[in-house]
């Protein structure tokens, strides 16, 4: 009798509940300042508001958080249940779950200065030279 390898059972494939976005690598940023920011962007399929959200939220990340984070994008078309763990009213939202509190900002985040405030971002120090 021939030893055939066995196969490891599959898991079920099923529709992601989320996508979730690095722009880079923990640990970036500002000396001493490890802070790792979470948030999670509730939108409804690809609408102009949801992609502008999406855009200004990475934008300002990038310049005020140094990779210092993770967006996950929650699409409400495809999962609507997850919009009550969050308690989500309106979209686009984003809430930021790390570093607590948890924070909600509602609309398409194109007042950087609203955001800065909303979710309570520092920005980095820019060395001068």
């Amino acid at each position: 009798m021939k030893d055939t390898p066995k196969r490891k059972a599959e898991p079920a494939k099923t529709a992601p509940r989320s996508t979730a976005v690095n722009a880079a690598p923990y640990g970036g940023g500002a000396a001493g300042n490890s802070e790792v920011w979470i948030l999670k962007l509730y939108v409804a399929g690809q609408t102009p508001k949801s992609l502008t959200a999406f855009a200004n939220l990475k934008k300002i990340c990038d310049e005020h958080l140094c990779g210092r984070y993770a967006i996950e994008i929650v699409d409400l078309i495809k999962n609507p249940t997850l919009a009550k763990g969050d308690q989500i009213l309106a979209i686009p939202t984003v809430v930021r779950q790390l570093p607590p509190p948890v924070k909600k900002l509602i609309g398409d985040l194109a007042n950087t200065e609203r955001v800065l405030v909303g979710l309570d971002i520092k920005p980095v120090a820019k060395s001068v030279k």
